[in-house]
């Protein structure tokens, strides 16, 4: 899977943010180190996750909003039980992904879900607003890839 669309969140200071306010059971993932994985449901439905970018204790995260499929496209087929709108959002994308509450806490660098480098260039994004969420909304921290090379 190739990301193309992130979503940041600032942490302690970001209303937006899981981890505005104080530290929880839920949320502690989020002051882990630089690529610790945070899985949470949403609406009680969907598994979405951040991957934290900031130092540990800083909880700054990036949302996994939306991407491309790679490798494994059957697999991803068999999961969304559909072919077509497979990870264009991050619901989609966490179920395309196989996500789980057991990841939360497991490193991106070493876990089960791993990151890794570039498999394309990107030509341009553009920079909006956040979406689905009801506080801090004109920031403007949702990043998407609009040409890739």
């Amino acid at each position: 899977m190739r990301l193309t669309e992130v979503e940041a969140y600032g942490g302690r200071s970001d209303p937006a943010s899981h981890a505005f306010g104080r530290r929880t059971d839920r949320n502690d993932p989020m002051w882990g180190p630089p690529g610790t994985l945070y899985v949470y449901r949403s609406y009680g439905i969907h598994w979405c996750a951040n991957i934290v970018v900031g130092p540990e204790d800083e909880p700054n995260a990036v949302l996994m909003r939306g991407g491309v499929v790679t490798l494994g496209l059957a697999t991803v087929h068999e999961r969304r039980g559909r072919t077509t709108h497979l990870v264009d959002g991050p619901g989609k994308l966490g179920q395309a992904l196989g996500l789980t509450g057991e990841l939360s806490g497991t490193n991106t660098w070493s876990g089960p879900l791993r990151l890794d480098g570039p498999l394309g260039s990107v030509a341009e994004w553009e920079a909006t607003p956040r979406i689905g969420i009801s506080k801090a909304v004109d920031i403007p921290w949702r990043f998407r890839v609009t040409t890739e090379r």
